[in-house]
């Protein structure tokens, strides 16, 4: 038997505000973070997941593994930051095994100031989180292991959740700029559109890269503005289309001021508009359909949704946890997408109008691209009007 002063102490808690504790290893930043607890089923991408912006409140548990094997590069941030307040992975990061890789992932955190766990049995957490809902929880990481149990339950429980929080707001741009950037492509990586495009305006409520990079290859001159523009401004740059990026946080209280501004775009003008993510749920919302707050959410590379128009069925990219109440869809606005998963709704378009919106990330970062049809689909709509 060993001794005592050879039993590894833990030096990560992560608390559930309904008591359960679970320790292992901590890596990346100390300190503390609260936020709300969901799984990703993808096997990769993990750097573009924990900077992604629609990960804005929350702490990803990976079911996969082996994270952290490929190490970190500049090039795969989603946004300048790690935006996800911390992650939970099986087995300790190890050291990079990878060409593009310029840093590991511990230090990556660290340096970032995110927090990790590994150790856990995400199997049984995950099961938790589909069986009770997505958890709050406080995550801790003290390198000699000293942990306030009590204190971290309570600022568990403490945690106000993601519904009435408007998170857009805080990971959009501060200021207006232009993005013509393309897709990465081997041999030389990301290059910018060289000829002219159609200008659409982009409203940024945390906008990846990868998004804005796939409309730019597709044939766009984009302009981000801030998530709380108003239809005045947008309309000031005479865009040929609109387009609603991904977020974070609850779409009612975001649309409290997309909402209004959408609608008068649409009473305003006949453009093109296509949405994505939270950026689906706001044009949603702003067609008279409801949002609501799901029991896990939506989250991985492997999603099955099926084209309701077509029947094809295609594999998708998802992160969210509200979505469209589909019985509350007005007349005039199509259905046109569901998850093969449950049912939820995944898709709406305009009957009569080149307005659409998918609830998944057609960008593929990371994940399949079976959808990037959408962003030609959008940029035809813009070039059919005009």
């Amino acid at each position: 038997m060993p001794s005592a002063a050879a039993v590894r102490k833990p030096t990560a808690c992560l608390a559930l505000a309904d008591g359960t504790l679970f320790y292992g290893e901590g890596f990346g930043a100390t300190g503390q973070t609260v936020a709300e607890l969901c799984f990703n089923t993808a096997m990769t991408g993990y750097q573009e997941i924990m900077t992604d912006p629609s990960y804005a409140g929350q702490v990803v548990t990976f079911t996969f593994p082996h994270i952290g094997n490929v190490g970190v590069n500049p090039e795969d941030d989603e946004t300048a930051e790690p935006v996800a307040a911390g992650m939970v992975v099986k087995w300790d990061p190890t050291e990079p095994s990878n060409w593009r890789a310029t840093e590991n992932l511990t230090a990556w955190l660290a340096r970032r100031g995110r927090i990790g766990i590994g150790g856990l049995d995400t199997r049984r957490l995950t099961r938790a989180i589909r069986q009770q809902g997505a958890p709050h929880v406080a995550l801790a990481h003290d390198p000699e292991g000293n942990f306030d149990i009590e204190a971290l339950v309570a600022a568990a429980r403490g945690f106000p959740g993601l519904v009435g929080l408007d998170l857009a707001k805080d990971v959009t741009c501060a200021q207006s700029y232009s993005w013509n950037e393309m897709k990465w492509a081997w041999p030389d990586g990301y290059s910018a559109r060289k000829t002219k495009g159609h200008r659409v305006v982009a409203l940024d409520y945390g906008a990846k890269r990868n998004i804005l990079r796939c409309l730019a290859s597709a044939g766009c001159d984009v302009i981000v503005l801030p998530a709380t523009a108003t239809a005045d401004e947008v309309l000031a740059h005479d865009p040929a289309g609109v387009f609603l990026s991904n977020g974070p946080g609850d779409p009612a209280a975001t649309g409290e001021y997309a909402v209004p501004m959408i609608r008068e775009i649409l009473d305003r003008t006949d453009l093109p508009v296509f949405g994505i993510c939270l950026g689906h749920q706001m044009l949603a919302l702003a067609l008279g359909a409801s949002t609501i707050k799901m029991n896990h959410g939506h989250h991985g590379a492997n999603h099955p949704v099926k084209d309701l128009e077509t029947g094809k069925v295609e594999i998708t990219s998802m992160n969210h946890g509200f979505t469209v109440d589909s019985q509350t869809l007005p007349d005039g606005v199509k259905e046109t997408h569901v998850s093969l998963f449950d049912g939820s709704n995944c898709g709406i378009r305009m009957t009569d109008r080149p307005v659409f919106s998918v609830q998944y990330h057609p960008e593929a970062s990371p994940g399949p691209q079976d959808s990037y049809y959408l962003f030609e689909r959008f940029v035809e709509a813009v070039e059919n009007r005009q």
